[in-house]
């Protein structure tokens, strides 16, 4: 590897990488919540990443929340978020994506 090659990838982990050199993730935690609600949904009907960008962007637009992972393989889809939400707020935005909320994990 070039000195040029290595430069630019060393660079590439401190400047807005998800994963960066000391292991938080893109927001700059170290893996903690800090100051967030964390609730656990299960949603059925998810397959593939289309699902799961359709679920996240619908629950994402609810005052407060601040994070959404949604994963298809599992079902589940963690909100966080900096007050309580409503499970009948996150299930309307469920709804509206086209899948179904069960209930939490």
């Amino acid at each position: 590897m070039t000195a040029e090659t290595k430069t630019g990838i060393e660079t590439a982990g401190t400047t807005g990488s998800c994963c960066s050199s000391n292991g938080a993730g893109h927001n700059g935690s170290s893996g903690g919540q800090t100051g967030g609600i964390t609730v656990v949904y299960r949603v059925t009907g998810m397959t593939c990443g289309h699902c799961e960008g359709a679920v996240t962007s619908e629950i994402s637009a609810i005052a407060g929340v601040t994070s959404v992972t949604a994963s298809a393989a599992t079902g589940l889809v963690t909100v966080v978020s900096e007050t309580p939400v409503g499970e009948a707020d996150v299930r309307a935005a469920v709804d509206e994506a086209g899948y179904e909320l069960t209930g939490t994990a």
